[in-house]
């Protein structure tokens, strides 16, 4: 077995018996298939039907990312919503919301990508954003109601003076209207239903605050380079205090999410032409896929033998042996025969499957592979 070199490494998640136990198959030969249970035929002639009695389609096994770029006016869960049904998946889910005043990168997990999610939420986040000086808002947005005022404008050398107290590790307030629970319930609706919502602050870590642009007295353009848990309306809110007006985001847009960028991202009206072209067999939807591993980029890789992947699938721990055995520890992605096959912790000389793959079923093309 062998260990690609490390970028870093990123704390494990706890052991899931159910992902070790529902990935079954023997050995890893090359025509090995995972085990399936015998389909249960259902005879009620309304359970094929849908409204318009049209009928269903069956939902198959998608692996993969896409990193949609979000148009404005689109929550993320109508964005899952809506890639799950143009690729007829299983299972998605997105790595971070992103609201529906905002556009740009909101990277979407299919199939056995889901269990990736984590180290992408975990990862920095690249946005940018124009604040509206001169108003507070109740929602720290455009979509809220003003609740201040002022007639202070910043100049652009005390926006600059002010940037450094905002980078780092800072603590920060949510916004009201934020996700946050509070005793069972979301911010948001406590917010919505006019109860007064007191949130704490929090420490969250700003990398880079940048000046872009000042259009005019009324506006400034930034940019910034986040940790996980940070509020860029919030961010708005407290420089607008700070520099003695009031400050709301009118236009917000993110453009790195972990390891995903710009480059990455497909608009949405390209991915549904991309989809009827597939459909009358022009192309392939596995060309709009980004591997599962490449929510892994930060992890090192180990290959194993396929007697070993066989034990690993299986949910068994593997022994390390021989002078190629990793000396390092903690959490590695494996592979076998160049194919991701779990994520798992290396240890008091053993490998520990935490999370098994399976990857049978439509992952990305290897075209996109190599690009990747």
């Amino acid at each position: 077995m062998t260990m690609d070199p490390a970028h870093g490494t990123i704390g494990g998640e706890e052991p899931d018996q159910r992902d070790v136990q529902k990935n079954n198959f023997a050995e890893m030969d090359g025509n090995s298939q995972p085990h399936q249970e015998p389909r249960r035929v259902n005879n009620d002639p309304r359970a094929n039907k849908q409204k318009g009695n049209k009928p269903r389609r069956d939902r198959r096994d998608v692996h993969g990312w896409v990193v949609l770029d979000k148009p404005i006016g689109m929550t993320s869960t109508q964005a899952v919503a809506v890639l799950k049904r143009l690729f007829n998946a299983k299972r998605a889910g997105h790595a971070g919301t992103l609201d529906p005043l905002a556009s740009g990168g909101l990277p979407i997990a299919l199939g056995e990508a889901t269990k990736t999610v984590p180290f992408v939420m975990d990862g920095r986040k690249r946005y940018q954003f124009t604040v509206c000086w001169g108003e507070e808002r109740d929602t720290d947005d455009i979509e809220g109601r003003a609740t201040a005022t002022s007639d202070q404008r910043p100049t652009r050398e005390a926006i600059e003076a002010l940037l450094p107290r905002f980078t780092g590790v800072i603590e920060q307030i949510p916004p009201r209207y934020s996700a946050i629970k509070i005793k069972g319930e979301r911010a948001y609706d406590l917010a919505r239903d006019g109860e007064i919502v007191e949130l704490a602050p929090r420490p969250v870590e700003i990398h880079r605050l940048s000046l872009v642009n000042q259009p005019g007295s009324d506006h400034a353009v930034f940019e910034a380079e986040c940790g996980k848990g940070t509020y860029v309306r919030a961010l708005a809110r407290d420089m607008g205090r700070i520099l003695g007006t009031y400050g709301h985001i009118c236009a917000l847009r993110r453009t790195l999410v972990g390891p995903f960028g710009e480059n990455d991202m497909i608009p949405l009206d390209q991915l549904e032409a991309l989809c009827d072209r597939a459909a009358s067999g022009e192309g392939s939807l596995a060309d709009a896929l980004m591997p599962v591993e490449t929510a892994l980029d930060d992890i090192p890789a180990l290959a194993v033998t396929r007697a070993d992947a066989a034990r690993l699938h299986r949910g068994q721990a593997v022994l390390l042996r021989g002078r190629d055995a990793p000396t390092s520890s903690g959490t590695v992605y494996v592979t076998v025969a160049g194919r991701l096959l779990a994520l798992a912790e290396v240890g008091n000389g053993e490998i520990i499957p935490k999370r098994v793959f399976n990857l049978t079923g439509l992952t990305a093309s290897a075209v996109r592979n190599e690009r990747n």
